[in-house]
């Protein structure tokens, strides 16, 4: 009997899922309709016209995406802003707020809808702030607002001494190193020292006075690492003028030479162009000033020379 129950059971399930199999297959052949009666036709296509007369945007055109302004991605937030800067405001699809703007004489910047913003004295992000603020209040309701500085006119630093164009030089961006200040002034004179000092203007904790910066202007010049310096507002770099020593005597230039520190004799006689044909190496005298009395004394080729020497190079006597 149980056997009898197992195959009714087994053919129970295959019934099942051939009706299953049978309902998913779709009908071979579609139900045509009568004879006699005809198919509704397709639906047309929607008309396109061959051109489209381009309208104007107005006030019902599209809405227009506001582009902002070149902020310069190099702004500090926490700069101070003065006067003569030029800020880059955006306020997003706000076209009439979004310009350049100069920081006037009074510190304030004139704004449409706001008025006189008071600008100087802040910092870059503390102006985005009062700005925001001011349109949320009576004007746009959250504002998207940018704001940075386009160009520097409030900082600048004081070039002097032995330089083609001694001048006060605009920082205008939010660093300058000494290189780049030097080549504004015109670069140092043929007269120039080798040594550059800069002073700078403020006082840091901890310190009596201005902290004073002497940098080797040939290695400056020469790019070598570490070398340049990043100025601050009110920086007095001066380029001394070079001590000189002469050279007199049997060799080929005589005349007046920049001093270098660490100068020897044989270095000096170099840079005169070497001895002449009747000089002697062995016969060099120093006319220096010792004690308010000019003296002369028997050098060495290795010996260092002293700034306003002057380096007498006697003749052979065969």
């Amino acid at each position: 009997m149980g056997t009898h129950i197992l195959s009714s059971l087994f053919a129970s399930l295959a019934l099942t899922a051939t009706l299953a199999a049978h309902a998913q297959q779709p009908p071979q052949n579609p139900q045509q309709p009568p004879a006699g009666q005809q198919q509704p036709p397709a639906p047309a296509a929607p008309f396109k016209p061959d051109f489209v007369i381009p309208k104007p945007d107005g006030p019902t055109g599209p809405p227009q995406t506001q582009q902002p302004l070149n902020i310069p991605a190099t702004v500090g937030d926490l700069y101070v802003i003065g006067p003569q800067d030029t800020l880059a405001v955006t306020v997003v699809d706000e076209p009439d707020l979004t310009r350049r703007y100069i920081v006037d004489s009074d510190g304030a910047i004139q704004m449409p809808y706001l008025g006189r913003v008071a600008a100087a004295g802040l910092t870059v992000e503390d102006l985005r702030h009062s700005i925001t603020n001011a349109l949320q209040k009576d004007w746009i309701k959250n504002p998207q607002v940018l704001v940075g500085v386009e160009q520097y006119k409030a900082r600048s630093v004081l070039v002097t001494g032995a330089v083609r164009s001694p001048q006060r030089v605009t920082l205008t961006g939010l660093t300058m190193s000494l290189l780049e200040a030097l080549t504004l002034a015109g670069s140092p004179t043929s007269q120039a020292a080798n040594e550059v000092t800069v002073v700078r203007a403020k006082i840091k904790p901890g310190q009596k006075e201005p902290e004073s910066i002497t940098v080797d202007r040939r290695e400056l010049e020469l790019g070598k690492a570490g070398r340049d310096v990043v100025l601050e507002d009110g920086d007095i770099i001066n380029v001394p003028e070079a001590q000189k020593f002469w050279v007199s005597g049997a060799v080929k230039n005589t005349g007046q030479y920049v001093y270098e520190s660490g100068m020897t004799v044989a270095r000096a006689l170099i840079v005169a162009g070497g001895l002449s044909e009747r000089g002697s190496d062995r016969r060099i005298t120093i006319k220096r000033e010792i004690n308010g009395k000019v003296q002369e004394i028997s050098v060495k080729s290795e010996d260092k020379i002293k700034p306003n020497d002057e380096i007498v190079v006697g003749q052979r006597l065969f």
